[in-house]
């Protein structure tokens, strides 16, 4: 196995990414990662504030014994979780139109969500300095949906009571 990788002329790290900089031929990429690292922070921070809200909302309605109305404001967690994604893919389809990746709006607002939800059912044609795109754009939303997920788990183990569901009052320890 390792003389698999000894007999091969493998590039180093800098030169191995010197020519996918060379390659990709423009520095807008850069702008590009940027964005989609803010784009994440924005995201995270969302989350949190829409996870925080409803935890508040939840253990509010528990006290005071209102039942139901920590479903409505799941499912009014869950409508702001996905506005927040489509807003996102909004986001990415203004980063291309600005970057001039593809000719037309529409044509540009369907690849920036194929890539953000990696559904990748359309064929297009990224030239050379573009070909990177749909793999920033794709991480983007898979960390993106991921975090929305653990939110909406959490919200959704709550909602059911399973936060200390085994654990004896008196003692604190399993049944």
């Amino acid at each position: 196995m390792f003389s698999l990788f000894h007999n091969t002329d493998l590039p180093s790290f800098s030169t191995l990414f010197g020519e996918i900089n060379a390659d990709m031929g423009n520095g807008q990429i850069w702008v590009v990662v940027v964005c989609a690292c803010l784009m994440l922070a924005v995201h995270a921070v969302a989350v949190l504030g829409i996870a925080g809200a409803f935890h508040a909302i939840d253990n509010f309605m528990s006290r005071r014994r209102i039942f139901g109305a920590s479903f409505l404001s799941y499912f009014i967690a869950i409508l702001l979780v996905i506005s927040i994604h489509f807003a996102e893919i909004i986001i990415w389809a203004y980063i291309c139109v600005a970057l001039k990746v593809f000719p037309t709006n529409p044509q540009t607002f369907y690849f920036a969500g194929e890539m953000y939800t990696t559904v990748g059912y359309g064929d297009y044609k990224l030239t050379e300095q573009w070909r990177i795109l749909p793999i920033i754009i794709s991480f983007s939303g898979i960390f993106a949906v991921s975090m929305s997920g653990a939110a909406l788990y959490t919200m959704m183990g709550a909602l059911l009571g399973h936060n200390g569901q085994n654990q004896n009052p008196k003692t604190g320890s399993d049944f």
